[in-house]
């Protein structure tokens, strides 16, 4: 019994000595959830798992490019969108109501006014634009807005042509409503992207109130849907729910919580989505035509209180799930696919505009999978509003302080 006890012995202090661990204690292997791997360091809200694995929590990743970042304009009030025209100059919305053009340095140009009466409480005003894939010829844009009625607003979008001298856009025409009207300053989604055939994808929120939210999963109404519409605002061909009696037919997806980013894969062509979740939850989607993404039924957030939403769960059969997802939130506003060879290692990686998150996130996708994330400017303390991948190879950003950033290869 001797032999015995001093064999234990003899065991238990190897142990001690060459794994530095007393008998019974937990070891914690590092995994890709939950480690110093991951750019989140913070404690998620919920005790929710992910769905797969790489779901949420990525590794970190560093750009090994050596980059230039400058402000070429911080006097903008309430920027919103930004595009890059064919020339190379910037079209930027700003919430009260008209359109700035600025030079490829930045220096302000025109200002575009008078455009329809926009609500721009809260998160209402004038939001989105998207340029005509022939606009070097036609010189049509479309925009969308918080449209004021006595009931309340709603997400509209309006089409106009650009005025030869760029001082005033001409023949205005409201192409399309998001309805119903609903009385809400919040959740207006809003963003605008054409696909190769020339149809307009528009995102709408589903207005954050839950008499509003619960309408997300309705295919008769306008609120928490992703659309598809002709230049004329008419259902584009071969969306899901032509045809069918009890569903409005310019939806294309529905189940969606308020999408402020969309923006076009381009290698695979596939319309990828960012929006935002409640306490937990934001969300990274590809847009399949059809598809419920779940919204209010399943979801990776808790109710701003703390209280779970619905029946608290995360999955549910014919219902989507993220590509990835945060939680914490990083509030995921304005989102474009780098396309560029300037940056190689960039290449066809999703750069966001993060508001509360106060940064540029950069994801690493292969195969629709995320394998990377990074955080971009975070020392300097912005809410990244949108971004856009510039065709001389540089990053532009634009921030609720009114700033333009270029990050550029220096």
């Amino acid at each position: 019994m001797t032999k015995i006890n001093n064999l234990i012995i003899l065991i238990t202090f190897t142990l001690i000595v060459f794994t530095g661990c007393q008998p019974n204690a937990q070891v914690t292997q590092p995994n890709e959830e939950n480690n110093q791997t991951s750019v989140e360091t913070e404690d998620p809200n919920t005790k929710y798992k992910p769905a797969f694995e790489g779901q949420t929590r990525i590794k970190k990743v560093k750009t090994s490019t050596p980059l230039d970042v400058s402000v070429i304009n911080e006097g903008m009030k309430r920027p919103w969108a930004i595009v890059q025209m064919p020339d190379g100059r910037f079209l930027i919305t700003e919430k009260s109501g008209f359109f700035r053009i600025l030079g490829q340095d930045g220096s302000l140009q025109k200002e575009i006014k008078g455009l329809p009466e926009v609500d721009d409480d809260d998160q209402g005003g004038l939001l989105d634009v998207a340029l005509d894939p022939d606009f070097s010829t036609n010189r049509m844009m479309y925009w969308s807005y918080s449209q004021p009625n006595d009931k309340g607003n709603l997400t509209a979008v309006a089409k106009g042509k650009l005025s030869e001298d760029e001082s005033k856009l001409e023949n205005i025409k409201v192409i399309f409503r998001a309805t119903p009207v609903f009385k809400s300053s919040l959740h207006f989604g809003s963003r605008l992207q054409f696909d190769k055939d020339g149809y307009l994808f528009v995102s709408g929120g589903e207005r954050s109130h839950k008499e509003g939210r619960v309408q997300a999963q309705d295919l008769k109404s306008g609120l928490g849907k992703i659309f598809r519409i002709t230049k004329d605002g008419k259902a584009a061909p071969g969306n899901p729910f032509i045809g069918n009696s009890n569903a409005m037919p310019e939806i294309y997806a529905y189940g969606i919580r308020n999408a402020q980013g969309l923006d076009i894969h381009p290698i695979t062509g596939e319309l990828w989505e960012l929006e935002y979740g409640p306490k937990g939850g934001d969300e990274v989607n590809i847009i399949k035509a059809g598809k419920d993404y779940g919204w209010p039924t399943i979801t990776y957030g808790l109710e701003y209180s703390g209280d779970p939403i619905g029946s608290s769960i995360t999955q549910k059969d014919g219902m989507e799930q993220p590509v990835y997802y945060w939680d914490p939130v990083i509030s995921p506003s304005g989102i474009s696919f780098y396309a560029s060879d300037i940056i190689p290692e960039w290449r066809n990686n999703l750069f966001i505009g993060a508001l509360s998150g106060t940064h540029i996130c950069r994801l690493v996708i292969d195969q629709n999978k995320i394998t990377g994330e990074e955080r971009l400017l975070e020392d300097k303390g912005e809410r990244f509003r949108d971004v856009v991948d510039g065709s001389d190879g540089a990053l532009y950003a634009i921030t609720d302080s009114g700033k333009l950033y270029r990050v550029k290869k220096k």
